[in-house]
């Protein structure tokens, strides 16, 4: 190959190929420029988008395929941005590409995942011989267990399948979490709690979750609905809720019983806010209707290859978990049951030990910022190239076919911020609540010493004090403890203080 002159350098791989066929598509999350100097550097975002510069060396050549080879070796393995190109390449010069060198391993991977987009067989001839190489390199990505392809010669070690498969990359901060001991320490503060502290403390976790799952949303449970969830929390770590029915039983327990479904929805929906009487502000363009039924097929049959490889939960989780509510399969609901699935991806894999809740719901709430970014880094894209357009009763109407965009997520940027989010939860909200409970044990004792309040005014007592920076307050002692004595008030203010301890935070049970 002649080397080329400074005017041909410029844009590789996948940014090359988007702009010369004019596509409209999902960015790649690393993007290649070739220059005229020697220096490869690489450029981060804040985004976790790379912009990484080449020397003249790395030059693939001119041809689509010469990028697309190019692209497999240094972008990386972008399932939606493919299935686009593969639309407009033509297959016979792809075959031909092929065939020029079969044996080698980017190429193999190009004629595997043409076929298996486009369901079009190109015409050459099965491979006979020659060593069988991972479709999508393991050091790159979280992979799941190997299915051989005789035809390539070739590992299909994808997460999931055609019709739902993300890609989530070992990135330095997936790899620290994955090598780290989060498992580890959440057991470690379990197996130091007594038992009727622990059940104690996840009895209020529970309610915790559930108040938090549905605040995210903006909504406040009547007390049968944060009920039937706290119940349904507890039946998270015995089974499998990532099936059909027991979507549809979670949908219909979780909602206003006006707006329960008897299946996916049948409406196209989205996420966002009305700014004025018949103006819009939109966040997410949910998929089309007519494309749910199928990714939610690939999405509970990714849970289930899942479910049969070593992959960490918490990834596991994450791809189920941010999968469900991207696809958003229901008109109401989907926030709370995707969250939940979470719970249930953690606590069937092994993560969490049994019965045991921790409390990501209340995470996010805490920090909606870091929340809102995880669910952006996906929706936000979406909107500089999705078509849509609103009827004049607030209908939305998708034009063109986005479907793949959908099927074949990145969700590096999920997996990573679930991963705080846990972090958070074994290290402030679970650790918080037992300290909170033992010292109010040793509180309640301390002032039964005292005087023998009765269990309601001893509950409001150490709240009102502990509200009030560790007194009562003149208001509050005159409305509900004029009964007691100066002395008396004096010692039950003394035992919240020692019982607690100056270090205690202000959490109530």
């Amino acid at each position: 190959m002649a080397m080329p002159t400074s005017h041909d350098f410029g844009p590789a791989g996948y940014t090359r190929l988007v702009s010369r066929h004019g596509l409209k598509t999902v960015p790649n999350w690393h993007e290649s420029i070739v220059t005229g100097t020697a220096t490869r550097k690489e450029a981060a975002a804040a985004d976790g988008t790379v912009v990484e510069t080449y020397g003249p060396a790395y030059w693939p050549g001119d041809s689509d395929f010469d990028h697309l080879e190019f692209a497999l070796k240094y972008d990386g393995t972008n399932l939606a941005v493919l299935s686009a190109l593969f639309r407009v390449l033509p297959a016979d010069s792809l075959a031909a590409f092929v065939a020029a060198a079969p044996f080698g391993k980017y190429r193999r991977r190009l004629w595997f995942l043409y076929e298996w987009l486009t369901g079009t067989r190109l015409p050459l001839p099965d491979m006979t011989s020659g060593n069988y190489v991972e479709l999508v390199p393991e050091d790159e990505c979280f992979t799941a267990p190997r299915r051989r392809v005789a035809r390539q010669r070739l590992d299909d070690n994808l997460l999931g399948g055609r019709s739902f498969s993300p890609i989530i990359r070992r990135t330095a901060v997936l790899k620290a979490f994955v090598d780290g001991s989060l498992a580890s320490r959440l057991q470690s503060l379990v197996a130091g709690c007594a038992p009727d502290v622990l059940k104690r403390a996840l009895s209020y976790l529970s309610t915790k979750e559930t108040r938090s799952s549905f605040a995210i949303e903006r909504e406040e449970p009547t007390a049968d609905r944060t009920e039937r969830f706290v119940a349904l929390l507890g039946r998270a770590s015995r089974e499998n809720w990532c099936r059909k029915p027991q979507l549809l039983t979670l949908q219909n327990a979780i909602v206003d019983p006006r707006f329960v479904e008897a299946d996916y929805r049948t409406k196209q929906n989205w996420v966002g806010e009305s700014v004025t009487l018949g103006q819009e502000r939109v966040h997410y363009v949910c998929p089309r209707p007519g494309d749910v039924p199928s990714l939610m097929e690939g999405l509970i049959a990714a849970d289930d290859r899942l479910r049969a490889s070593g992959i960490h939960p918490v990834v596991h989780a994450a791809a189920v978990g941010y999968g469900f509510v991207f696809i958003h399969p229901f008109l109401d609901g989907n926030g709370r049951i995707h969250r939940f699935l979470i719970h249930n991806a953690l606590a069937t894999r092994g993560f969490t030990p049994p019965e045991i809740i921790v409390p990501v719901s209340a995470a996010m709430q805490r920090d909606e910022r870091a929340y809102d970014a995880s669910l952006e880094a996906f929706s936000r894209p979406l909107l500089g190239f999705v078509d849509f357009t609103f009827d004049g009763e607030g209908e939305m109407t998708v034009a063109g076919d986005w479907a793949d965009c959908y099927r074949f997520p990145d969700l590096t940027a999920q997996a990573e911020a679930l991963f705080r989010f846990v972090e958070q939860t074994i290290d402030r909200d679970l650790p918080e609540e037992l300290a909170f409970l033992r010292g109010y044990d040793c509180t309640k004792r301390l002032m039964q010493d005292v005087v023998d309040l009765p269990a309601r005014k001893l509950d409001l007592f150490i709240r009102l004090c502990r509200q009030n920076g560790g007194s009562l307050s003149a208001a509050k002692r005159q409305a509900q403890f004029a009964m007691l004595r100066d002395d008396e008030i004096a010692r039950l203010e003394e035992a919240v203080r020692r019982g607690f301890g100056p270090e205690e935070g202000d959490a109530d049970a």
